[in-house]
């Protein structure tokens, strides 16, 4: 039976991920959860899924919450919460903390020894070397939660690195696929939050629209499969049925197919390398009958192309990037600047940054704070 953790269990991918535990009471035991300000949510998990411990990360909501039960000594709260959860006795965690939080505790969990199932996206793209190379020294292994680098993963194992000719990541090309480029500047912020596929979050669903969210894809499988930039390619599949796939140096190409659903690759994070049955619907080929392919257009998806510019510099600029993006796409949902001007801002940001190669955790952590100086001095 494996002891699992959930860091960022109220979330879309947490609650999926207490699903499937509840799914399986015979091979996997919750040990923790956390959340930050949904207490209700939080406690609904605690009182359903019955873990041991409970962290509410968000400080005020934790006063809010021990004013009220001062007998509970099972939940503690902020960061030092946190950090007592990465101490747990358990084989496997799922960190799906967005932000520093986040990356902090990836590392922590990793120093523990403790597997970890990755959803944190800035985690990887920030401090994808750092991540690595303790993994390495500590024999750490980290599985992808995503379905494009879950997909990339099931199609390389039991092969070797060398046999592997290009990593091919498919997007659906968001909502805006086949919108002419002029046509971005009167992008309304309800527009860009209807996503053909998928339902996500406000902050994705925007980066699914600018297409960040492939060239992020593009630095995580750089540095999750040790595969070098100009192997790892895009290619526009609308349908969103194969999730991503692999081509070898005699030709041939692995692909990874399913319904569109987060239940696979977190389950197979928990599994691997076994698999269980799911209850999500069976794939009909017959409903599914159509695979189309398109050319990624870096012109009018110029966030992608400032991925790959960034992850090839390496050093800081993807911490820019990743800062830049997440301001930018938060004063875009507030109305404080067009669609058009996300990829001007990071643009902007990324051609003013002051890079640090091979950074440490300092590094990363002025860079974040140089890149809000520098936007706060933007004038909208």
């Amino acid at each position: 039976m494996k002891k699992i953790g959930i860091l960022g269990s109220t979330g879309s991918v947490g609650t999926q991920a207490l699903e499937i535990i509840e799914q399986y009471p015979d091979k996997f035991e919750l040990v923790f959860i956390s959340g930050h300000t949904n207490l209700k949510k939080l406690m609904e998990q605690k009182k359903r899924f019955k873990p041991k411990f409970v962290c509410i990360s968000d400080d005020k909501a934790y006063k809010v919450y021990k004013d009220q039960n001062l007998k509970d000594k099972n939940i503690t709260g902020g960061y030092e919460g946190l950090i007592e959860l990465c101490d747990r006795d358990i084989d496997i965690a799922l960190n799906s903390i967005m932000g520093y939080k986040g990356l902090y505790m990836s590392i922590k969990l990793i120093e523990n020894k403790i597997d970890l199932a990755l959803s944190n996206k800035e985690s990887i793209v920030q401090a994808g070397s750092i991540l690595t190379k303790l993994a390495k020294q500590k024999k750490v292994n980290i599985f992808p939660v995503d379905s494009e680098h879950s997909a990339l993963w099931q199609c390389i194992i039991g092969e070797k690195n060398e046999t592997i000719d290009k990593l091919i990541l498919t997007g659906s090309g968001g909502p805006f696929r086949t919108l002419k480029k002029n046509k971005f500047q009167s992008i309304e912020r309800e527009q860009a939050l209807k996503h053909p596929n998928w339902s996500m979050g406000s902050k994705i669903t925007i980066d699914s629209a600018t297409m960040m969210n492939k060239g992020f894809e593009v630095i995580e499988a750089h540095w999750l499969f040790d595969i070098d930039y100009k192997n790892i390619e895009i290619v526009i599949h609308p349908e969103s049925i194969i999730h991503s796939m692999v081509k070898f140096i005699d030709g041939s190409i692995k692909a990874q197919l399913s319904n569109p659903t987060m239940r696979i690759p977190i389950q197979y994070a928990f599994t691997y390398p076994d698999r269980l049955i799911s209850n999500d619907t069976e794939f009909d080929f017959v409903l599914n009958n159509k695979f189309s392919f398109e050319e990624v257009d870096f012109n009018k998806f110029r966030c992608i192309k400032l991925a790959y510019e960034a992850g090839q510099k390496g050093g800081t600029y993807p911490v820019a990037l990743n800062v830049a993006n997440d301001l930018s796409v938060d004063l875009f949902l507030r109305d404080k600047i067009n669609f058009i001007d996300i990829e001007r801002v990071i643009e902007d940001c990324l051609n003013s940054h002051s890079s640090v190669s091979d950074p440490s955790l300092k590094d990363i952590k002025y860079a974040v704070k140089d890149t809000e100086n520098f936007i706060k001095k933007f004038k909208f």
